[in-house]
């Protein structure tokens, strides 16, 4: 059974590892950790980094430290869209690494049984699901768990 943050009694149920924070990227719904993220801010104009990978938006100052800020639209090849005043930065942390990840909205705090999630599907071929740990049920909707790590490539933040 899902439940929200609202549902389960405020900040002490944010505690939970089980607990994701949910957001749109186009029509499909993704999760990242709840205890990963750091905060949520509305978008703002960020620095462009010459030669940098297209999904790679630039940097940001968030007081005092510069964060890479991600565009997660173009890292998984979805059509570029206009922002809108529900586009946001999800500030995430990755191992020591701060970063900003630009999502079309965020939806809901959501915690999921573990029998409620399943491994990324194989089919082999072209699918590559590396950047997922799984899919969480909550009736008929299916959410893909993100791995920050493999997303957020650590070895290219690091040099």
């Amino acid at each position: 059974m899902s439940t929200t943050l609202r549902e389960t009694g405020g900040a002490s149920a944010a505690l939970d590892n089980d607990q994701f924070l949910t957001f749109r990227l186009a029509s499909e719904e993704y999760a990242v950790p709840i205890l990963r993220v750091q905060e949520i801010k509305g978008y703002s104009a960020v620095t462009p980094i010459p030669n940098a990978p297209s999904y790679i938006k630039g940097v940001m100052n968030l007081r005092g430290t510069v964060m890479p800020v991600l565009d997660l639209r173009a890292k998984f090849g979805f059509e570029a869209t206009e922002f809108t005043k529900f586009t946001v930065i999800i500030v995430v942390n990755v191992g020591a690494k701060v970063v900003g990840l630009v999502v079309d909205g965020v939806s809901d705090v959501l915690k999921f049984d573990h029998d409620a999630i399943e491994p990324p599907p194989t089919l082999g071929g072209d699918l590559d699901t590396s950047h997922l740990t799984g899919m969480a049920k909550q009736g008929e909707r299916l959410v893909a768990l993100l791995d920050l790590e493999r997303i957020v490539g650590l070895e290219s933040l690091s040099r």
